[in-house]
Protein backbone atom coordinates (compact mmCIF):
# COMPACT_ATOMS: atom_id res chain seq x y z
CA UNK A 1 0.00 0.00 0.00
CA UNK A 2 1.09 3.34 -0.88
CA UNK A 3 1.38 5.96 1.25
CA UNK A 4 0.85 10.02 0.72
CA UNK A 5 2.47 12.82 3.40
CA UNK A 6 1.93 16.21 1.93
CA UNK A 7 1.10 19.12 3.31
CA UNK A 8 0.34 22.83 1.94
CA UNK A 9 -0.31 25.62 4.44
CA UNK A 10 -1.10 29.61 3.58
CA UNK A 11 -0.52 31.71 7.23
CA UNK A 12 0.87 34.35 8.85
CA UNK A 13 4.42 34.38 10.95
CA UNK A 14 3.30 34.70 14.31
CA UNK A 15 6.95 35.66 15.06
CA UNK A 16 10.11 36.57 13.46
CA UNK A 17 12.19 33.38 12.50
CA UNK A 18 15.25 32.94 13.83
CA UNK A 19 18.61 31.43 12.47
CA UNK A 20 20.13 29.03 14.99
CA UNK A 21 22.68 26.02 13.88
CA UNK A 22 23.26 22.49 14.95
CA UNK A 23 26.11 21.32 16.62
CA UNK A 24 27.71 20.10 13.10
CA UNK A 25 27.10 23.87 11.82
CA UNK A 26 23.58 23.26 9.52
CA UNK A 27 21.39 26.08 9.56
CA UNK A 28 17.78 25.59 11.46
CA UNK A 29 14.92 27.52 12.18
CA UNK A 30 11.66 26.68 13.83
CA UNK A 31 8.88 29.12 13.87
CA UNK A 32 5.11 29.26 14.00
CA UNK A 33 2.20 30.24 11.93
CA UNK A 34 -1.28 30.84 12.23
CA UNK A 35 -3.86 29.16 9.82
CA UNK A 36 -7.29 30.15 10.04
CA UNK A 37 -10.28 27.78 9.31
CA UNK A 38 -13.79 29.42 8.35
CA UNK A 39 -16.58 27.44 9.16
CA UNK A 40 -20.22 27.30 7.42
CA UNK A 41 -21.71 30.42 9.65
CA UNK A 42 -18.97 33.08 9.12
CA UNK A 43 -17.15 32.45 12.42
CA UNK A 44 -13.25 31.10 11.98
CA UNK A 45 -10.69 29.64 14.41
CA UNK A 46 -6.89 29.63 14.40
CA UNK A 47 -4.70 26.74 14.25
CA UNK A 48 -1.17 27.73 15.04
CA UNK A 49 1.28 25.10 13.49
CA UNK A 50 5.08 24.38 14.25
CA UNK A 51 7.06 24.43 11.22
CA UNK A 52 10.64 23.59 10.65
CA UNK A 53 13.07 24.56 8.12
CA UNK A 54 16.61 23.33 7.31
CA UNK A 55 19.47 24.81 5.50
CA UNK A 56 19.26 27.21 2.74
CA UNK A 57 15.87 27.16 3.28
CA UNK A 58 16.15 28.17 6.66
CA UNK A 59 18.29 31.00 5.87
CA UNK A 60 16.34 32.00 2.93
CA UNK A 61 13.13 32.30 5.83
CA UNK A 62 15.13 34.32 8.57
CA UNK A 63 16.23 36.60 5.90
CA UNK A 64 12.42 37.36 4.17
CA UNK A 65 9.82 36.75 6.83
CA UNK A 66 9.06 38.78 9.93
CA UNK A 67 6.74 38.47 12.34
CA UNK A 68 3.04 38.92 10.76
CA UNK A 69 4.10 38.35 7.29
CA UNK A 70 1.71 35.60 5.43
CA UNK A 71 3.89 32.62 4.15
CA UNK A 72 3.15 29.36 1.70
CA UNK A 73 4.74 25.93 3.35
CA UNK A 74 5.01 23.17 1.25
CA UNK A 75 6.38 20.27 3.46
CA UNK A 76 5.45 17.12 5.41
CA UNK A 77 4.08 16.25 8.32
CA UNK A 78 6.80 14.73 10.88
CA UNK A 79 6.21 13.20 14.69
CA UNK A 80 8.52 13.16 17.22
CA UNK A 81 9.05 11.34 20.44
CA UNK A 82 11.16 11.82 23.40
CA UNK A 83 11.48 11.75 27.62
CA UNK A 84 11.98 14.91 28.99
CA UNK A 85 14.23 15.61 31.72
CA UNK A 86 11.16 14.94 34.28
CA UNK A 87 11.05 11.30 32.44
CA UNK A 88 8.12 12.43 30.88
CA UNK A 89 7.17 11.43 27.47
CA UNK A 90 6.80 14.01 25.02
CA UNK A 91 5.45 14.23 21.60
CA UNK A 92 5.54 16.86 19.28
CA UNK A 93 4.34 17.15 15.04
CA UNK A 94 5.16 19.99 13.03
CA UNK A 95 5.56 20.54 8.96
CA UNK A 96 9.31 20.30 7.64
CA UNK A 97 9.31 22.66 5.18
CA UNK A 98 10.39 21.67 1.77
CA UNK A 99 9.27 24.85 -0.40
CA UNK A 100 8.29 28.32 0.93
CA UNK A 101 7.16 30.89 -1.09
CA UNK A 102 5.97 35.13 -0.69
CA UNK A 103 1.77 35.52 -0.67
CA UNK A 104 0.37 38.58 -0.81
CA UNK A 105 1.36 41.55 -2.24
CA UNK A 106 4.98 42.71 -2.85
CA UNK A 107 5.13 46.04 -0.36
CA UNK A 108 4.18 43.16 2.03
CA UNK A 109 8.27 42.27 1.84
CA UNK A 110 9.87 45.61 1.64
CA UNK A 111 11.94 46.06 4.77
CA UNK A 112 12.62 42.91 6.98
CA UNK A 113 15.76 42.14 4.68
CA UNK A 114 14.48 43.34 1.49
CA UNK A 115 15.55 46.66 -0.90
CA UNK A 116 11.79 48.27 -2.38
CA UNK A 117 12.09 47.23 -6.04
CA UNK A 118 13.82 44.34 -5.23
CA UNK A 119 12.33 40.71 -6.92
CA UNK A 120 10.41 38.45 -4.65
CA UNK A 121 12.24 34.74 -4.80
CA UNK A 122 11.37 31.70 -3.27
CA UNK A 123 13.05 28.73 -2.39
CA UNK A 124 12.62 24.82 -2.48
CA UNK A 125 15.21 22.59 -0.93
CA UNK A 126 15.86 19.83 -3.73
CA UNK A 127 14.93 16.57 -2.57
CA UNK A 128 17.62 13.95 -2.18
CA UNK A 129 17.86 10.91 -4.00
CA UNK A 130 17.76 7.63 -2.12
CA UNK A 131 17.59 4.11 -2.49
CA UNK A 132 14.63 3.10 -1.85
CA UNK A 133 13.29 -1.14 -1.20
CA UNK A 134 10.72 -2.08 -3.33
CA UNK A 135 7.82 -3.96 -1.76
CA UNK A 136 5.69 -6.27 -3.09
CA UNK A 137 1.81 -6.35 -2.40
CA UNK A 138 2.41 -9.37 -0.47
CA UNK A 139 4.94 -8.06 2.02
CA UNK A 140 3.89 -7.29 5.56
CA UNK A 141 4.03 -3.63 6.53
CA UNK A 142 6.70 -2.40 8.83
CA UNK A 143 4.45 -1.85 11.89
Amino acid sequence: MASFNLVVLIGHLVADPELKTTQNGTPVTSFRIGVNRRFSQGEQQTDFIDIVCWRKTAEFVTKYFSKGKPILVRGYLQTRTWTDNNNNKRFSTEVVAEEVSFVGRKDDYTGGGMAAGSSLPNYSTPVPEGSFEELSADDELPF
